[in-house]
């Protein structure tokens, strides 16, 4: 990969992202990623967040990023518990006012509107059938990146859509599987992110204390070819340097 994608010549980007404002998220993931220096996003849903309010203030002055995951958390009705939110039953204009809404709730609470984006189940459509529309532009137009879920690789710097990001899932992912797909990063000139939600010592949707932290400590030994950061800041240090590798070219 060309220098200047990845600050001071690094090879690789990693982000590690949680959703939905778990309280095992400001419990137990602060602590560790303080401690060890790195900055985690968070896409954070507005009941959990707005309860502790104060905890998601001390992660922003941390520099931790805030992120918008919807004010509704809408999925594809198929799931019994998004029944009452389905995507297949909403509209681009409801879609907006989602994503609208929830930058304003967090604006209000922490100070900081967000930059980026979670699609909520990596889903990323509206309505069904012939009305079926994507709702990326949308996320396009208010954030600088939206990151999907449960994707097969990482993202190339120079080509990926910003607002389409890959995400690997860390859910339930031992060290060695996390350390597999940070190395491919390292080794294709990738921009890898995970993907999350509850921090703790085991279950189905929570990446272990155990695997977090030995893959914060890998990364940060090996700082002069991964950088690990925020979302927002990644994005942006990448769309900069497309835009000067344009003007080169």
């Amino acid at each position: 990969m060309d220098d200047g994608f990845f600050p001071g010549g690094r090879r690789a980007a990693v982000c590690l992202t949680f959703d939905d404002a778990r309280l095992s998220q400001v419990d137990v993931g602060m602590e560790l990623f303080d401690r060890l220096g790195v900055r985690a996003t968070f896409y954070v849903s507005p009941r959990p967040f707005e309860q502790r309010a104060e905890a998601w203030r001390q992660a922003v002055a941390a520099g931790h990023e805030i992120g918008n995951h919807t004010m509704s958390h809408p999925c594809t009705g198929n799931f019994p518990w998004s029944r009452k939110h389905a995507l297949e039953e909403m509209t681009l204009e409801e879609m907006e006012k989602e994503l609208l809404s929830a930058n304003e709730l967090i604006q209000q609470i922490v100070g900081v509107t967000p930059k980026t984006f979670a699609y909520p189940c990596g889903m990323t459509f509206v309505g069904r059938g012939v009305n079926q529309r994507s709702y990326v532009p949308l996320v396009a137009k208010h954030f600088m990146a939206g990151r999907l879920f449960r994707s097969e690789i990482g993202n190339d710097p120079k080509f990926c859509d910003p607002a389409h990001l890959f995400a690997a899932e860390s859910d339930k992912k031992s060290f060695e599987e996390m350390k597999a797909l940070v190395d491919a990063a390292v080794a294709q000139g990738r921009w890898l992110v995970f993907a999350g939600h509850e921090i703790g010592s085991g279950g189905i949707q929570t990446t272990t204390v155990a695997a977090l932290e030995a893959l914060c400590r890998y990364c940060r030994e090996r700082e002069s070819e991964i950088w690990i950061d925020t979302v927002a800041n990644v994005a942006t240090h990448v769309l900069q340097a497309r835009q000067q590798a344009s003007h080169i070219i």
